[in-house]
């Protein structure tokens, strides 16, 4: 089977799981009593797990190069910790069906295996694409297009009043996912590590210490963490409004559309402007996406706000990917992915999310404008990164 293909499949199937879970998964667990502050605790609980379990795992596979047998183990037990949703569901407190504790035992469980597959994948894709010159771009893309089908798929289920079909395809894309993780290769001999020896904490904290890295953490986290109201309360604010299930979906979709179109053409946009130059576009477009998106109330003007999902997450993902596969050694490349993960989509959402609960709760589509704000710092410290670029002259990698 070819490389692009056998790539291409993990992230359909990851995607999938995405697809399903950010739009919808805030409806099954509303159907399974908890309140708005609980859903946003469940969600961010998720994230903070992440800036655990990600860090570690790419310090191992740092150490052991063991990246494609890590992949595979903790698919695995990601899928096994989804069944357990089945019976957490079920149990009841304080009159409520659904243990809010018991959910949130088992998302902890869940995410601790299951937030290190995609930046394994990422690092394990990024590496064979620099090895065989392949396009990231538009193998990453039939992620974007699995997304699309799956919150399509979802928003059919959700319109026939059945919440509990949320989890059912949950459950069946993570174990598609475990699966497809057999089919990603090992990367190439050459970025295999030699001897084995642990890394050496000096060459970490050079990493974190390195003031283009700092600045690239956190331009990704102020971005990537302004879509915390949209991720988590999104879909239910879009319902409050009067819009069906299916416009929801279609709405999803359309966003992810644009993403698509993004990776499909974006090897060549970052070739022309930088990581930091691109970030700065991500961040202006996530001021413009969520300051809308707080007063928006018709389908036309929330269609037009949902392309801009092009340029603050498609964008923001690119130029990620773009600054650690250009400015980071391959032997520390698993650490570079894992402290994005653990702290700019991590960390940066977790805090994020966990405010957006209490947020809506009390000002509900307002809470946006504080999304809109996030994206105004990301753009100023993608700016500052961006001209550190200019100076240090064209990045020769590709991403």
């Amino acid at each position: 089977m070819p490389l692009p293909l056998r790539l291409s499949l993990f992230y359909a199937a990851y995607f999938l799981i995405m697809g399903v879970q950010l739009p919808f998964w805030p409806v099954w667990l509303q159907s399974r009593g908890l309140s708005s502050e609980q859903i946003g605790t469940v969600l961010a609980v998720a994230l903070w797990v992440r800036i655990i379990a990600i860090p570690v795992a790419g310090v191992v596979v740092d150490r052991t190069g063991e990246r494609r047998r890590a992949l595979v183990a903790l698919s695995g037990v990601a899928f096994v910790a989804s069944l357990l949703y089945l019976p957490a569901g079920e149990l009841t407190v304080d009159g409520a069906t659904g243990g809010f504790v018991a959910i949130l035992l088992v998302t902890m469980l869940m995410n601790a295996a299951f937030s290190p597959v995609m930046n394994l994948g990422d690092n394990l894709t990024l590496l064979i694409a620099r090895a065989y010159q392949l396009d990231y771009g538009r193998i990453r893309l039939w992620g974007s297009v699995s997304f699309i089908l799956a919150s399509g798929l979802g928003g059919v289920v959700v319109a026939g009043n059945r919440p509990d079909s949320v989890l059912h395809l949950l459950i069946l894309a993570t174990g598609l996912t475990a699966l497809t993780c057999c089919l990603v290769p090992r990367p190439p001999p050459p970025v295999m590590p030699s001897t084995g020896t642990p890394l050496k904490t000096g060459r970490i904290m050079a990493l974190m210490l390195d003031p283009s890295f700092l600045l690239f953490l956190g331009a990704t986290a102020a971005i990537q963490s302004s879509h915390a109201v949209y991720y988590a309360f999104g879909t239910l604010h879009w319902r409050e409004l009067g819009h069906s299930e299916a416009v929801i979906g279609a709405l999803w979709a359309e966003g992810v559309v644009a993403e698509i179109v993004l990776f499909a053409f974006g090897t060549a946009v970052i070739r022309r402007l930088g990581a930091g130059r691109l970030l700065m576009l991500a961040g202006i477009g996530a001021l413009v996406r969520w300051s809308g998106t707080a007063v928006a109330e018709t389908l036309p003007t929330l269609a037009a706000l949902q392309l801009l999902h092009g340029l603050t997450f498609g964008a923001a993902h690119l130029a990620a990917m773009r600054h650690i596969a250009s400015a980071v050694p391959v032997d520390r490349s698993a650490t570079a992915q894992a402290l994005y993960g653990a702290l700019a989509t991590g960390m940066g959402t977790a805090i994020a999310m966990t405010l957006a609960g209490a947020a809506y709760a009390r000002i509900g589509a307002a809470s946006y404008h504080v999304m809109a704000a996030m994206g105004l710092a990301g753009a100023v410290l993608a700016l500052a990164l961006a001209s550190r670029e200019r100076h240090r002259g064209p990045e020769p990698a590709k991403a």
